[in-house]
């Protein structure tokens, strides 16, 4: 049986090279963006919340992350999209766990 990490990509806080990313909020940014992205679709109110598929986080070494449910690719790819080149613009890890490993 596959685990729900199975499901999850991690875009971690730290660039290719190492160093933090900033602004500091930056995982808190991307996830309001994304939070019209939820099963059901937007309903009232709904932006004063995350989306289940795209939550800011912050890992155990301390950097901050967003973990991405791949089930957001399967209900908007262009959402998906959206997350995966956000992460490669910026020259950020992305992981299938918190760790990077």
């Amino acid at each position: 049986m596959a685990s729900n990490l199975d499901k999850e990509l991690f875009i971690l806080g730290l660039t290719h090279s190492g160093k933090t990313f900033r602004p500091s909020d930056w995982a808190e940014r991307l996830a309001g963006v994304m939070s019209q992205f939820r099963p059901g679709g937007p309903q009232p109110g709904s932006h004063l919340g995350y989306s289940p598929w795209c939550i800011p986080t912050t890992t155990i070494s301390g950097v901050k992350c967003v973990i991405v449910h791949r089930d957001l690719r399967d209900y908007d790819v262009m959402a998906w999209d959206f997350c995966m080149n956000f992460a490669k613009d910026n020259d950020l890890q992305v992981s299938n766990t918190q760790t990077g490993a």
